[in-house]
This record gives C-alpha cells, sequence and structure tokens, in this order.
C-alpha cells in the first residue's frame, strides 16, 4: 500500500486530495498545524480513514522526523499562506510559510527520503501581470502580490531541487479551482453564500469589487486528480492545470443568482474595499500540456460548479448552521 503525506490535508484541496488517495488505495497522512482549535469540518466524514500527524511548514526538525517516521511515497505540498488579501497584511509571514516551507521540505525530502516523489503546488498567481494570453508552462511570471512572488520562489527552488539533485519533483501550475468546500473568504464561495442567504431572507444585499475581473475556473476535485497524475508520470516536469475559459465575476453573479431565479442586479453592489492593490491581468491557462502528457481534462463545467456551490449553501443554510461574517475579507483569489 503506497503511503502519501498531504500538508493542508484540511483544506480545500487537501480534502479533495485525501478523499481521491483513499479511493486509489493509499494510506494517507495529513499534516495539521498545532492550534488551540482545529478545523477539521473538510475531513470529518473520512478522518477515520487517515492518519493526523502535527507538523508545521516554519519548522525544519518537526518536518524530518514526520518524514523519517512514516516514509511517504508521495508527498503533496499543499499548505501555504494562502490568501491573497492577507500576504499584503502579513508579507513576512507568508514568505516563510509558503516560499521557504517549500523549500525546508524539500530539503528534507532531500536528506531523508530522496526516493519519494514530490508535489509542488504552484499558482496561477505567478504570472500576475500576464506576458501573454493564454499562460502556458512557459509563460515568463510576474507576479502582483506577496502571495504570487512566494509562489515563484516555491516554484523555482522546486525546479532547482529536481534539476540538482535528481529528486522526482513537480509542481502544477492550478489556475482558480472551487468547490462547496471553498473558504468563505474567496469570492465564488461569498457569492454562492451570499445568493442563499438572500433567497432565505438572510441578507439583503451582496457587497462585491471588480465585477469585470476574468479568471479560468475549474472544480477543485477535478485539479486534485491532475496532482496524482502528475506523480505516476516516469520524469517531473511541470504542469499547467485550467479549463482553458475565461469567466468574469458578472458571469459568477448571472449563474448563482439565476439558479434560485433572482437577477443579480436588484442585489450586487459595488465596494471599493474589494478591489486589490494591484489586480492581476487576464488569467487563463492553456492545459494542452496536461492533456496531452498526463491524459487530463476537466469533467464538471462551470455552470455545473456553481450551481454545485450555491445547492450546497442553500441546503447548509437551511440547516440553519451558523456561518461568519466574511464582509470584511472577500476578493478573488487563484491557488
Amino acid at each position: 500500500m503506497p503511503t502519501a503525506l498531504i500538508t493542508g490535508i484540511t483544506g480545500q484541496d487537501g480534502s479533495y486530495l485525501a478523499e481521491f488517495l483513499l479511493g486509489q488505495g493509499y494510506q494517507v497522512i495529513g499534516m495539521v498545524r498545532r492550534a488551540s482549535v482545529v478545523t477539521l469540518d473538510r475531513i470529518e466524514h473520512i478522518q477515520d480513514k487517515i492518519t493526523l500527524v502535527q507538523g508545521d511548514l516554519l519548522d525544519q526538525i518537526c518536518l524530518v522526523r514526520i518524514l523519517q517516521e512514516y516514509r511517504p511515497d508521495e508527498i503533496y505540498n499543499l499548505a501555504a499562506q494562502s490568501f491573497v488579501p492577507t500576504s499584503w497584511h502579513q508579507p513576512i509571514l507568508t514568505g516563510e510559510v509558503t516560499a521557504l516551507g517549500a523549500t525546508r521540505m524539500l530539503e528534507g525530502m532531500r536528506t531523508v527520503l530522496p526516493s519519494a516523489r514530490y508535489y509542488q503546488a504552484s499558482s496561477s498567481e505567478m504570472f500576475g501581470k500576464v506576458r501573454e494570453v493564454p499562460q502556458s508552462e512557459s509563460t515568463p511570471f510576474y507576479p502582483r502580490s506577496p502571495y504570487g512572488a512566494a509562489k515563484v520562489y516555491a516554484h523555482w527552488i522546486t525546479v532547482n531541487y529536481r534539476e540538482s539533485y535528481g529528486l522526482h519533483a513537480t509542481s502544477g501550475i492550478l489556475f482558480n479551482h472551487g468547490s462547496p468546500r471553498r473558504g468563505l473568504e474567496f469570492v465564488e464561495r461569498k457569492i454562492s453564500h451570499g445568493v442563499a442567504a438572500i433567497k432565505l431572507g438572510l441578507a439583503d444585499n451582496l457587497p462585491l469589487g471588480n465585477l469585470k475581473a476574468r479568471r479560468d475556473m475549474g472544480f477543485a476535485g477535478d485539479h486534485v486528480r491532475a496532482m496524482w497524475l502528475m506523480l505516476q508520470q516516469e520524469k517531473p516536469d511541470d504542469y499547467v492545470v485550467a479549463t482553458g475559459e475565461t469567466h468574469s465575476i458578472r458571469e459568477i453573479c448571472e449563474v448563482a443568482f439565476s439558479r434560485l431565479g433572482l437577477d443579480y442586479e436588484d442585489y450586487v453592489v459595488r465596494d471599493e474595499r474589494f478591489f486589490r492593490p494591484a489586480e492581476v491581468d487576464l488569467l487563463v491557462g492553456d492545459p494542452s500540456k496536461a492533456g496531452r502528457v498526463l491524459g487530463w481534462e476537466p469533467v464538471v463545467t462551470f455552470t455545473e460548479l456553481i450551481h454545485m456551490m450555491v445547492d450546497s449553501d442553500l441546503k447548509l443554510l437551511q440547516s440553519g448552521v451558523q456561518m461568519p461574517d466574511v464582509t470584511e475579507m472577500t476578493t478573488l483569489k487563484r491557488r
């Protein structure tokens, strides 16, 4: 039975990846940070099937100990300070976790398990002020946030460890991907949750920022399948994972509100607080290499994804679950 270590297992991607790997017959080890309150909601349904271990990308010694004890065949580094607006308020922490955290894990792998296979969660945010449209594996990076810059470092250090030490280290450059498990601070989830709240009479309007911003948007469940396929290849490489289509925030609103028989123009209000200090340009990925080499393609369509999220949030709010107020923390972000 192969063993996989997932950092960031309690996040959206980590939970879907854990589910997928269990279905493939893996023993799954999930690394979680020590905290007074550990949020396990996304993996509660599989918690008895996985092994959770405390660890932190800031702590080199603990990473080495985890690798020594569990000796995973595959390492999926999904943990990061991954919210773009927070990276502007905490740029040093973002660099420590998102950039140097990847270095610590790679160095641990080099010294303890050089035969393992490593996946680095790179991001379309690395393209930022895009040099070409669509973006491929050869498109130059021009990050527009501390998060994007940190991801560029993590991406290139992965390439360096691969080329310098012969490690099977691969980066997946994932474009925006959502799901019902998306954090409420991300705009697509804010919209699906806001629509449901308005439908149920729990909210009067939905404040948003730049409705013209366009993004390549896929389903997280499809994207984690691509991660696994990358580590099954004989040689490590880098791959763009995307749908190849773009949709504006306005389109997300149109599809989400119409799902519940509402007109977004009656409820969406423009709020300057949700505009970025430096907006990225048109992010749309060219997934042709992933299709050609990995045999990967997305299954869930844009409309199906938004409907899935709206339906889930409507059910969630109807159940009486109390959700936090996300008014102060929403913007658009890509992984």
